[in-house]
């Protein structure tokens, strides 16, 4: 299992860290909101592990972000916070379990349990298009006996690609449903994530087709 763990003092971070990868959990440790946000965005977590307050951006803020651009990765908060209302503001903004500190190492790792838990509960939701599958759960693409696990960003276009099978969307849609309405991006980079999608389909052996329409947008084309 891979979590995401965002915690900006170093010593608490590397801690859980170790206690995390001791009982086989692979952790990537980012140390600011910002950084915690990009890494969600860019790869495919089972867990992310948020502390609330960290430089620029807070957990609160983290998590609203994902949630806004349709992250359903189960997240729990940890925080110094322990009031009723700062617990309901993380439920609130979609936190699947919020722990105050201090916190015992056996409750920390009962909760990270739990949280992935109620993930592993879900039915996977495969989409298909053609001689082509994408598991929504975890982010695998498969053609025939062939598969690869996409990247965050990769999956997410893919999945608003075969969610509106031979629609043409256009580039500032696009770009808005998979990067987010606030983001720095520049719109060019809808068509290199395209083109890293185009040779995934191709090194699949797909005969899906990932299809341009100047001045319009892309669709997504199975053959007639």
């Amino acid at each position: 299992m891979k979590l995401l763990y965002a915690e900006d003092e170093p010593a608490m971070s590397e801690a859980v860290t170790d206690i995390l990868e001791f009982h086989n959990y692979t952790v990537d440790a980012v140390y600011d909101g910002a950084e915690a946000l990009a890494y969600a965005r860019e790869d495919h977590y089972d867990g992310i592990i948020l502390d609330v307050m960290m430089p620029k951006m807070d957990g609160f803020a983290v998590l609203q972000a994902l949630r806004e651009a349709g992250d359903t990765t189960p997240v729990l908060l940890l925080t110094a916070k322990a009031e009723v209302e700062d617990r309901i503001a993380g439920l609130d903004l979609g936190a699947d379990d919020y722990l105050p500190k201090p916190f015992a190492t056996g409750e920390l790792l009962a909760r990270v349990r739990a949280m992935l838990r109620r993930r592993e509960d879900f039915t996977p939701d495969i989409l298909t298009c053609g001689d082509l599958s994408l598991n929504t759960f975890n982010a695998e693409l498969r053609c025939g006996g062939t598969s690869v696990v996409l990247p965050r960003l990769e999956f997410k276009l893919m999945e608003l690609l075969m969610n509106n099978l031979g629609i043409c969307l256009s580039t500032e849609d696009m770009l808005t449903k998979v990067w987010g309405y606030d983001t720095d991006a520049d719109i060019g980079v809808v068509w290199v994530y395209i083109s890293y999608l185009r040779k995934r389909l191709t090194a699949l052996g797909s005969n899906i087709e990932i299809k341009a329409r100047r001045g319009v947008g892309y669709t997504l084309e199975a053959p007639k």
